[in-house]
């Protein structure tokens, strides 16, 4: 199996170092007499220093069960059943519960959606901003409020100084977004991971978010992973694109090459869907098939497959590079025509 490319380099932060490397991962849900539930499929990933990479699929093809995972937040009763997750060149998996704590929102965060429901209504946003400060960062509380003053601001919060004392339901759901992404980010974290962070935000302010998120991740010199059911968003967020189908990479190119010349029918098909155009979205959509692949035996992406042939059914296909780190996991990858 093709892997996507991972650098080594003498210290962390420096160009080209790889922040996160995933190799192999699976992760699967017991299902009481029932086979497991295979969430994340030998999974190979990896984001370097400074990068952004867009994870797109959509919804149940395992990318939170992905970011879950790097953050050791699985969902009981999921469980890692093998590969390995190394972060800054430190193996996740043999960490201790309270050593994970001391990385989380410290060196790697995450920035959901529906942030009402992560805020506690109990307590003024910027004191659960200063909260995450004081938690990771040894200083007073008087310096971790002026932290959160100053995250506020970054994050273009009106008002900052009187929204400091202001409770989770006296902001909208932009300014509640923002309250999240100060606290991922005021720890200036190494990594952070958005889990289709503007998914419940409506057009003009999931443009203003996503450009504020991206300012202050170049600021702060961080990676992410960008997670989201729109690929239309990647096209001018990300540096590079990883489509996910059923827990497997099937197409991963840097975003120019993916969006120039897609090769994997899936990432064709996503595509499509974005098009205003029913011929070409009646070209590349076929309904699922009564019977789903066989995994490890069949492609899984075959029963929904314009592109099908026998040997789709017959042989699983590897991740493979056709273009200069252009990897695509498929028998009969789409052509473009001149």
């Amino acid at each position: 199996m093709a892997t996507v490319e991972t650098t080594v380099a003498p210290q962390a932060g420096a160009p080209g170092v790889t922040m996160l490397d995933i190799a192999g991962l699976n992760v699967s849900y017991p299902v009481y007499e029932e086979e497991s539930v295979r969430a994340v499929r030998d999974l190979d990933l990896s984001v370097r220093s400074g990068e952004i990479v867009g994870l797109v699929g959509e919804s149940g093809s395992g990318k939170t069960t992905l970011a879950r995972a790097v953050m050791g937040l699985l969902t009981q009763p999921g469980r890692i059943d093998s590969g390995s997750i190394q972060f800054d060149g430190k193996d996740m998996r043999a960490l201790s519960e309270n050593q994970l704590r001391a990385i989380r929102g410290r060196d790697i965060a995450m920035v959901i959606p529906n942030p009402r429901s992560e805020l506690d209504p109990l307590v003024p946003v910027g004191k659960q901003i200063a909260a995450v400060a004081r938690a990771h960062l040894d200083i007073g509380r008087a310096e971790a409020d002026r932290m959160a003053l100053d995250m506020l601001k970054a994050v273009h919060i009106p008002d900052p100084t009187r929204r400091f004392r202001a409770f989770p339901h006296e902001l909208s759901g932009g300014m509640a977004q923002r309250v999240v992404m100060a606290i991922s980010l005021v720890c200036s974290p190494k990594f952070v991971i958005s889990d289709d962070a503007t998914s419940g935000l409506d057009v003009t302010v999931q443009a203003q978010v996503l450009d504020l998120l991206r300012t202050l991740v170049r600021e702060h010199d961080t990676s992410m992973l960008f997670i989201t059911r729109d690929v239309g968003i990647t096209a001018h967020f990300c540096d590079r694109v990883a489509v996910i189908y059923r827990g497997e990479i099937v197409e991963f190119a840097k975003t120019a090459d993916f969006f120039e010349n897609p090769q994997h029918p899936y990432s064709v098909m996503l595509l499509a869907a974005f098009a205003h155009n029913p011929t070409l979205r009646n070209k590349w959509h076929k309904p699922l098939a009564s019977t789903e692949a066989e995994a490890g035996r069949a492609c899984l992406y075959a029963p929904r497959c314009v592109h099908r042939e026998d040997e789709c059914d017959e042989r699983h296909p590897d991740l493979r590079e056709l273009g200069t780190r252009h990897l695509v996991r498929c028998h009969f990858p789409v052509e473009r025509v001149a």
